[in-house]
C-alpha cells in the first residue's frame, strides 16, 4: 500500500495505482469537494520512512550515490542503516 503526500492526491494519480492493483493510502486535499478515506494509523507511519531516508542522506557515500553497481550501493544502504540501528 503506497503512501503519500497529499501533493499527490489527483484523481489519475489514484485510477494508475487502482488499474495496477495497488489500494493507495494518501488523504484527500482540503480542497476536495467530497472527502476521501484513508487509513490514519498507517498514513501516520509514513513519516518514520521519511525519517528514516533523511538519516541515510546524512552519509554522504549514500546520498550521491558514487558506487556504480547496484549490489555495492545496496551494501552501503545496509551498513548505514546497521550503524544507525546501534547509535
Amino acid at each position: 500500500m503506497p503512501m503519500a503526500a497529499r501533493g499527490y492526491d489527483a484523481d489519475w494519480f489514484r485510477e494508475a495505482l487502482k488499474d495496477k492493483g495497488i489500494k493507495p493510502c494518501i488523504p484527500g486535499r482540503k480542497s476536495r469537494e467530497k472527502p476521501i478515506k484513508h487509513d490514519k494509523r498507517r498514513y501516520k507511519s509514513r513519516n518514520r520512512i521519511e525519517i528514516l531516508f533523511g538519516r541515510l542522506k546524512d552519509w554522504r557515500r549514500v546520498a550521491t550515490r558514487y558506487d556504480r553497481y547496484p549490489k555495492v550501493f545496496l551494501c552501503a544502504v545496509a551498513l548505514a542503516a546497521t550503524v544507525m540501528f546501534w547509535l
